[in-house]
């Protein structure tokens, strides 16, 4: 289901993911026929903007928010104009299994954006590179940030976009082990908890969006 208030965009969207063999069962232009849609027959992925009727402010937010509760099953792509930092961090520190942020420049990118959509209907976390790099860089723990050392930025960073210890390893043309070495390195450096009830990985993302 897609959920955008330009009808332009909308049926760009919906004709794009015809063509790649996807089914839309819904294009709305608001949040509330959004929640209606997906309340009369659930869809595997739900595509929104952030800011649309009547205020153009939230109420994608609220959406995805809602349905994260109502729906788990749901995954759920965010798309935004703009680097929404305070509803971006607020996505994040949510279950963020099935759920993705990107800007919109990303949508004409289509392998990009077939990709992203895909990975969210597997559960994953996918947000832009982007996004993870202006929430770094606002980060109100700037004294912890700069105790990593470059490398362990780049690892902290595309940890932040959901990618696995193999796919960043990929990513930076290093071994996996090498990548645990400097994920180990960050969570001592923030001296976060090592308990078994604690996702210390999560907890370094978090960290760094100043959650």
């Amino acid at each position: 289901m897609i959920a955008e208030d330009s009808a332009l965009l909308r049926q760009g969207l919906t004709h794009l993911l015809a063509d790649e063999g996807h089914e839309v069962s819904a294009a709305v232009g608001d949040a509330e026929a959004l929640l209606a849609a997906v309340a009369a027959g659930p869809p595997d992925v739900v595509v929104l903007d952030v800011r649309m009727p009547p205020s153009h402010t939230d109420e994608g937010l609220r959406a995805a928010m809602r349905l994260r509760d109502e729906h788990p099953g749901v995954g759920v792509l965010v798309l935004s104009q703009y680097v929404e930092h305070r509803y971006a961090a607020e996505l994040l520190t949510a279950d963020t299994r099935g759920m993705g942020y990107l800007l919109k420049d990303r949508v004409a990118r289509v392998e990009e954006f077939l990709s992203a959509l895909e990975r969210v209907n597997a559960g994953e976390t996918v947000f832009d590179p982007e996004v993870v790099r202006r929430l770094l860089t606002r980060s109100r723990r700037a004294d912890d940030l700069s105790l990593l050392t470059a490398r362990e930025r780049d690892v902290l960073a595309l940890m932040a976009q959901g990618h696995t210890n193999t796919a960043i390893a990929q990513q930076l043309f290093v071994s996996k082990s090498a990548v645990e070495k400097y994920a180990n390195a960050v969570f001592d450096k923030l001296r976060l908890p090592r308990d078994s009830g604690t996702n210390r990985r999560v907890l370094a993302v978090l960290r760094f969006l100043g959650s």
